[in-house]
């Protein structure tokens, strides 16, 4: 049986964490003109909230090399930490997915599509790995990370 394509709505389009501003006990989130290399049709179209579930996703995963690109001195350093810092992102992908799965389902939602998530947070992978590699290639590691370990994990399964 084929999956029904999910209901489409307008989407924040570049959701990541510099556009999430924390304020006392809540969040506001900014920015909403959507990615910029995308036109302003694409930015305008209805599209998965998966897409935006997937952008904060992949910024984890940035805020995790950020971190140990800032803090590792060396290689040993960077060995050590890393363990640490993989947990990290762990643990908060975890929450926001848990988060963003119990506030669908106290509105009577379906469940996500995980597969399509995976599909979408590769998609974004691969477009910050052409943004780094035409604006700062030296942080075209981090996408490229991000691309393999999801091929990994989806190997795995």
């Amino acid at each position: 049986a084929r999956m029904p394509w999910p209901d489409l709505q307008r989407i924040h389009g570049d959701y990541h964490l510099g556009q999430v501003l924390v304020t006392a006990n809540d969040f506001v989130i900014i920015d909403f003109e959507g990615e910029p290399a995308r036109t302003f049709q694409e930015r305008r179209a209805k599209g998965s909230p998966l897409r935006d579930v997937a952008g904060m996703l992949r910024s984890f995963n940035y805020a995790r090399w950020s971190a140990l690109r800032r803090i590792a001195q060396t290689t040993e350093e960077l060995e050590r930490l890393e363990p640490d810092a993989k947990a990290w992102e762990s643990a908060t992908r975890d929450a926001f997915l848990k988060a963003y799965v119990s506030s669908l389902s106290a509105k009577g939602a379906a469940p996500i599509d995980t597969e399509l998530l995976r599909l979408f947070e590769i998609e974004k992978a691969l477009y910050e790995l052409r943004y780094e590699l035409n604006n700062r290639i030296d942080w075209a590691q981090v996408p490229l990370q991000g691309v393999l370990a999801l091929i990994d994990s989806n190997a795995a399964r």
